[in-house]
C-alpha cells in the first residue's frame, strides 16, 4: 500500500521558516520525481516546487528564492524548506509522487502564515 505523510505544518508568522516533510512508503522512492503543490481555500491546487529523481528541480515563479526541494532517498523523504513565509503561502500543502503514468498523492498538511 503507498502511503506519502505530510508533516510539519501548523501556524507560522509572518517571516518564518518552516520545513515540510513527506515520508514515503510502497513505492521504490528513488525512481519517482516528488512534489509539493499547495491548495488555498477557494483555489485551485498549484504547483509549488518538484525534484526529480536524478535532483533536477522546478520551482513557481512564487516562491522562487524563498523556498528549497531537497529529497533524501535513503529515508524516502521529500522536504520543502521555506523561507520567508507570506500570509499568500497559506494553504494545505499536498506533496505528490510520480513516475510515467502512475501518480500517488498525500493527505496534506495546513500550514497558516498569521501574525
Amino acid at each position: 500500500q503507498v502511503q506519502l505523510v505530510e508533516s510539519g505544518g501548523g501556524l507560522v508568522q509572518p517571516g518564518g521558516s518552516p520545513r515540510l516533510s513527506c515520508a514515503a512508503s510502497g513505492i521504490i522512492f528513488k525512481f519517482y520525481r516528488m512534489g509539493w503543490y499547495r491548495q488555498a481555500p477557494g483555489k485551485q491546487r498549484e504547483l509549488v516546487a518538484t525534484i526529480t529523481s536524478g535532483n533536477s528541480t522546478n520551482y513557481a515563479d512564487s516562491v522562487k528564492g524563498r523556498f528549497t526541494i531537497s529529497r533524501d532517498n535513503a529515508k524516502n523523504t521529500v522536504y520543502l524548506q521555506m523561507n520567508s513565509l507570506k500570509p499568500e503561502d497559506t494553504a494545505v500543502y499536498y506533496c505528490r509522487a510520480d513516475f510515467l503514468t502512475v501518480v500517488y498523492w498525500g493527505q496534506g498538511t495546513q500550514v497558516t502564515v498569521s501574525s
